[in-house]
């Protein structure tokens, strides 16, 4: 038997040996490690899943909890809109009522208070006169019961018919029958204004009496009601006011 041979033989009996090793099975002790192995596996598994559904209770949690608050502040943000736009509403509704009161609401509002004060605590004495003019005022200023007020400063007229106050209680009713589009009536009421030349209300009663005339087709009165505004009062609102009427009209 030559070398080639046994060479050829020997390999063969090495690998037959090496696929026996290969295909015996594993000791019964490693199978029992690997069970062990895999039942601890397995536990982790569980314990990673449980943790991980009580992270995802968690959020949902804090997520309803945010969506509670945010529906929370919703309300909230939206009965502050509403509460704004009643607000801004009730102004609007001031701003008309006193636009119609007047063509000068700023200084009707700011000023007309004031002067009625110093009035009742520097032209008379008399406590009567006093409260039934500052009660027709009122009608007009906070209860807003214009129709009383007319009966009022009627009936103070006729009661106090020499009164210091006479000159604004007809610039009042002038006013309420402007308002009330009874221009026959307003323009009585401020011609009666006019007829006081010291008469804090005379450059707008005079205003008004353009106005009248312009509402009434009659232009060239109306210009010459503001014309005089304008020569009698140069630095007044109202001779500011008469001005641009006038512009409108046509010098």
């Amino acid at each position: 038997m030559n070398s080639n041979m046994m060479r050829n033989i020997a390999f063969t009996l090495l690998v037959g040996a090496a696929t026996q090793g290969v295909a015996a099975p594993a000791p019964v002790t490693e199978l029992n490690g690997n069970n062990a192995n895999g039942n601890t596996s397995l536990e982790r598994l569980e314990r990673l899943i449980e943790a991980r559904n009580q992270v995802q209770i968690d959020m949902q949690r804090q997520l309803d909890q945010l969506s509670s608050e945010m529906d929370e502040l919703r309300g909230i943000v939206e009965r502050n809109s509403y509460d704004l736009k009643q607000m801004l509403e009730r102004q609007r509704e001031l701003y008309r009522e006193v636009d119609a009161l007047s063509r000068q609401p700023q200084k009707e509002v700011k000023e007309a208070p004031e002067t009625e004060a110093k009035s009742s605590e520097t032209y008379t004495s008399n406590v009567s006169e006093n409260e039934a003019y500052e009660k027709a005022v009122n009608l007009i200023l906070k209860e807003k019961d214009y129709k009383g007020a007319v009966s009022a400063f009627n009936g103070f007229l006729a009661t106090y018919p020499e009164s210091v106050y006479k000159p604004n209680a007809h610039y009042w009713l002038g006013q309420l029958y402007f308002t009330q589009n009874k221009l026959a009536e307003a323009s009585e009421q401020f011609k009666a204004v006019a007829s006081f030349k010291d008469s804090n209300k005379r450059a707008d009663a005079m205003l008004k009496l353009g106005v009248i005339a312009e509402r009434s087709k009659k232009p060239e009165e109306a210009k010459k009601h503001y014309q005089e505004v304008i020569s009698t009062y140069p630095d007044s609102t109202s001779s500011r006011q008469a001005e641009r009427n006038l512009s409108k009209l046509g010098k």
